[in-house]
């Protein structure tokens, strides 16, 4: 499961230790909510599932699959569906091949979600072994779905959004500088994440 609300405090607690503009931030905006989503599969599904689409059309294609396959939507459903069944929930013939990608893993034994490498490098490197996952979907799942406390998707735009604005920089910070920039949070990258998803459209600051 994702962060809990004491992990979450307490990792921003720590970090507002040695930055004081995330502490002035905090006493601004307050604690964020814990962001949690189910651990497995079926996460990673819906992900490619609402890639590159509005929250309402991922919802409504979800409906749809699950009306399809089952609330459980197993691998082996998944595949024995045809193209135009999968098309009429919405699946395009990329996001099929993504789906069989991830499906055709899993029943293999390729990625297990129970027994992800410890390591988050070496559990990134073997998610996007999944054709259509990329680092940042990786990430994602992994801080959300895991809860790993040391997750730092420094490509989201969001998050460089929102670290420039706690920190007063100038400019968006780049992906290379948005990585540098959080080194001094670690082991709490994850929770200085969540933060900066709170902090970006926030009208306090």
């Amino acid at each position: 499961m994702g962060l809990s609300a004491e992990l979450l405090r307490a990792g921003l607690d720590d970090i507002a230790r040695t930055t004081p503009a995330i502490g002035a931030a905090l006493e601004r905006v307050g604690y964020p909510e814990t962001r949690i989503r189910p651990r497995g599969y079926a996460t990673m599904l819906r992900t490619i599932v609402g890639q590159q689409v509005s929250v309402a059309a991922a919802s409504s294609m979800w409906t749809k699959l699950t009306g399809l396959l089952g609330e459980d939507v197993q691998p082996f459903a998944l595949l024995e569906a045809d193209f135009d069944a999968l098309r009429a929930c919405g699946l395009s013939r990329q996001k099929q091949s993504y789906a069989r990608s991830l499906c055709e893993l899993v029943l293999a034994g390729a990625v297990d979600f129970s027994n992800l490498p410890d390591d988050d490098e070496e559990a990134i490197a073997l998610l996007t072994r999944i054709k259509g996952i990329g680092r940042w979907s990786a990430e994602i799942y992994l801080l959300f779905a895991e809860g790993r406390p040391d997750i730092w998707p420094a490509g989201d735009l969001a998050v460089q959004v929102g670290l420039g604005k706690l920190l007063g920089l100038p400019d968006r910070p780049d992906e290379k500088t948005t990585r540098a920039l959080a080194e001094i949070w670690r082991p709490h990258r994850g929770a200085a994440a969540i933060f900066t998803w709170h902090c970006y459209n926030n009208a306090a600051l």
